[in-house]
């Protein structure tokens, strides 16, 4: 059956109905936040733990801190930080992406 929809030039049906993955993000670009946590070396050669957040719609890149010593409350309050800024500007965020490393 594919074979056959395949040569008449139709798609396998979940594919028809569906915008590309590529379509998506751009129509949901405002409601789209990503954060990391990334290391940088001081001129010194001390370690600091720096949290970025970039927001897909105007690619605007947030440094919100960094730190040398990172712990989970000095995380939470860099999130509560994000957050509250975000609700004064009027931001309509829906989705975060992460990666699930230790940090």
């Amino acid at each position: 059956m594919w074979e056959i929809l395949r040569a008449h030039g139709i798609e396998p049906a979940p594919e028809r109905d569906r915008p590309t993955w590529a379509a998506l993000l751009r129509g949901q670009a405002h409601t789209i936040l990503a954060c990391d946590f990334f290391t940088a070396t001081t001129l010194n050669g001390a370690t600091l733990y720096v949290f970025a957040v970039i927001e897909h719609a105007n690619r605007r890149i947030r440094i919100l801190g960094a730190t040398a010593h990172l712990t989970a409350e000095w995380a939470t309050q860099i999130a509560r930080n994000l957050v509250m800024d975000l609700q004064g500007a009027g931001a309509t965020v829906r989705h975060l992406i992460r990666d699930r490393d230790s940090k």
